[in-house]
């Protein structure tokens, strides 16, 4: 088999965990596998070195910041390497330029367009398994760049799809993917198998241990995804397409996302294109818009609410401003103590009162639901964050997940 393995930070957070790593990778080739190592920088590397960039200053080019960030994976790709040579398993460390990992140029949350798998084919014909450098790549200028949050998976799941690997493992803190996160309901059980759509889903709301770029990307290119804990031998969860799942449950999972902030617009003018003007201009500078609600008033006004990621309120804000400016908008209010808890399960598209289930479960608890957004296998509300993790658990137990 030709298995590609992603170790994140956490997993090779020191030597000693890197020593832990290549006991690992060294096992999986001696039982007669072909591999490729995609590698993570040494947790809490990445914040070190933007802690270096801002001494010099609060807004680094964003270009010079990939040619620092990249380093972190590179240092964690060549010990790795030396640590395998030293067992005597023959490695070569590839930086995501020499791996053939060609990307767009925006610099800092780069996409792949294109692998060129050659240089890697030709080290594992020698019998040689290939450490990479994930989360970097070269654009079009032969420019480093980066692929934002989660960017090794992004990697390791480009590659295993670009050289047809058998599998493509992901190695974290955790033995696999939960009902819900274990830290907030004891009871999360680990889910044996899920489909891509869930995981999918599951990543874009919140869940950390995948992230959902990556997770499109392997259904895309049909690849199958096993995420796993990297200190123990525990099988983890496969990733896999829907019709490789037997039994599809109702629900697979309740995901909670605090990176959440809610933006209200009040006395937007009720013509038309106002809204695609407010829209466009926020996704022109790279801010993504999640739920929307607008709400018609009765003197040629609107009121709109729509919520962003909170990393990116800042930059929202200056855009809302200039609409402020020319009179489109009368006021605004912003509001960050909120989260977005999301009931998942591809199970949802043939049965019914799934979401009224939901929606009576809150109103047992009094949480009061400001937004709501519904899709064939997902219902996701917006709450207030104090009430986060107790809509977990009570969706959890509603809906069974700890039977």
């Amino acid at each position: 088999m030709l298995i590609v393995q992603k170790f994140g930070g956490t997993s090779v957070g020191d030597l000693d965990k890197i020593q832990n790593v290549a006991r690992r990778v060294a096992v999986t080739k001696k039982n007669g596998n072909d591999v490729i190592v995609v590698v993570s920088a040494m947790s809490g590397e990445t914040n070190k070195l933007i802690e270096f960039a801002h001494y010099f200053s609060q807004n680094p080019v964003k270009e010079s910041m990939d040619m620092l960030l990249s380093s972190g994976e590179r240092v964690t790709a060549a010990l790795l390497c030396i640590a395998l040579n030293e067992m005597g398993v023959d490695a070569v460390a590839l930086t995501g330029r020499q791996a053939g990992i060609k990307t767009d140029s925006i610099h800092t949350k780069a996409r792949i367009t294109d692998i060129d798998p050659s240089l890697m084919q030709c080290e594992i014909k020698q019998n040689k398994v290939i450490v990479v450098a994930g989360f970097q790549g070269i654009n079009e200028r032969g420019h480093v760049t980066t692929l934002g949050r989660g960017g090794s998976d992004l990697s390791a799941v480009a590659i295993a799809g670009s050289i047809k690997a058998d599998l493509c493992e992901i190695y974290t803190d955790v033995n696999g993917i939960y009902t819900t996160d274990p830290r907030i309901e004891p009871k999360a059980k680990k889910l044996d198998k899920i489909s891509y759509d869930e995981m999918l889903e599951l990543a874009s709301l919140g869940a950390k241990v995948l992230q959902n770029r990556s997770v499109e990307l392997a259904k895309k290119l049909n690849v199958n995804l096993v995420t796993r804990s990297s200190f123990t031998d525990e099988e983890g969860t496969l990733i896999t397409k829907e019709e490789n799942i037997m039994e599809e449950p109702l629900v697979s999972g309740i995901a909670l996302d605090k990176n959440q902030a809610r933006i209200s617009l009040f006395g937007v003018k009720d013509r038309p294109g106002i809204a695609s003007d407010i829209f466009t201009s926020l996704a022109s500078d790279n801010i993504n818009v999640d739920m929307i609600i607008q709400t018609v008033g009765h003197d040629d006004s609107a009121n709109l609410d729509f919520t962003v990621t909170i990393n990116e309120l800042n930059d929202a804000k200056s855009i809302v401003n200039k609409f402020i400016s020319n009179g489109d908008i009368t006021d605004v209010s912003y509001d960050d103590s909120i989260c977005k808890v999301s009931v998942v399960g591809v199970g949802m598209k043939s049965h019914t009162g799934v979401a009224a289930r939901a929606f009576v479960t809150m109103a047992k608890e009094n949480i009061n639901i400001l937004m709501i957004s519904t899709s064939e296998i997902k219902v996701s509300m917006v709450v207030s964050e104090k009430y986060a993790e107790l809509a977990v658990r009570s969706l959890h137990s509603a809906y069974e997940l700890d039977k």
